[in-house]
């Protein structure tokens, strides 16, 4: 019999994770079932438990479980560790095992797809949500030069750059804190887009030569692009990249085989266009 995976969220129907997972076994040869799963808002726990009574081997994990699956996890990764959510579990011997492949898949689309190095680069970080938690760690390991976070509210920022504050200094405030500065990378890592909210973002910002990455992703410029691209952004990108290069990340924890993405990434891309 295949091997049984799967994505757990609420809602779920939209999910791009079968399809992308189900191009990556028939690349690499793998046999394995990929399916997603509508988790009840009050059951999550109880939807992972069935699934591992059928023989699911491992699932991703998306909103609004990520927290709640680090909690169900009876060991994590450092990186689940680190980042206090989990969006990759794998079941074995008896053992729920949480990671987190989200700052590796941020990471892996800005330095290998868009070819962007963030050594050396000011960032900055907006948002201070368990979006943003999962990727520090793996944007510090980059050395940047700076890490900064801004949020709506500035206490949030701070009690997040607090937790990783035996790795770097992170300077942490409002939005309108920022006013003034300026970065060669900044990444939304706000809900934000999803609602078609802009966000008042000072003037300034974007450097002459910056990337303004969005996490998430649809049909058309993201209000955060578009505002962006009017403030001086010399290049915009979205979080397909993301999604792909986590869901890789994924399938290497799982089957111990990297695949490659490139294909993948552009047959989405397509059908975003259509």
């Amino acid at each position: 019999m295949s091997d049984l995976y799967a994505v757990f969220g609420n809602p779920i129907a939209h999910s791009k994770s079968p399809a992308i997972h189900a191009a990556f076994a028939a690349a690499t040869g793998q046999d394995l079932i990929y399916e997603a799963r509508l988790a009840p808002l009050d059951d999550f726990a109880g939807a992972v438990a069935e699934f591992i009574r059928l023989g699911g081997k491992g699932a991703n994990v998306t909103v609004p479980f990520k927290e709640e699956a680090c909690r169900l996890a009876s060991r994590l990764s450092e990186r689940a560790a680190r980042a206090g959510a989990v969006n990759t579990l794998s079941f074995a011997g008896g053992e729920i095992v949480g990671d987190n492949t989200d700052g590796a898949g941020l990471v892996g689309d800005i330095t290998r797809n868009l070819g962007v190095s963030l050594a050396g680069k000011r960032t900055l970080l907006l948002g201070a949500g368990g979006a943003a938690r999962g990727v520090i760690a793996p944007i510090l390991a980059e050395e940047p030069a700076c890490l900064d976070i801004a949020n709506r509210t500035a206490s949030k920022a701070a009690e997040l750059a607090a937790v990783f504050g035996d790795l770097a200094g992170l300077r942490a405030g409002c939005f309108a804190d920022f006013a003034g500065l300026s970065y060669d990378v900044v990444i939304n890592a706000t809900s934000a887009s999803l609602s078609g909210a802009s966000l008042p973002l000072p003037a300034g910002l974007f450097a002459s030569d910056s990337l303004a990455y969005d996490m998430m992703y649809g049909k058309g410029e993201t209000p955060f692009l578009r505002l962006a691209r009017e403030q001086g952004a010399a290049r915009c990108a979205d979080g397909l990249g993301m999604l792909v290069e986590q869901a890789a990340e994924a399938f290497f924890v799982w089957r111990g085989v990297r695949p490659a993405t490139g294909a993948v990434l552009a047959g989405l891309r397509a059908q975003l266009a259509v």
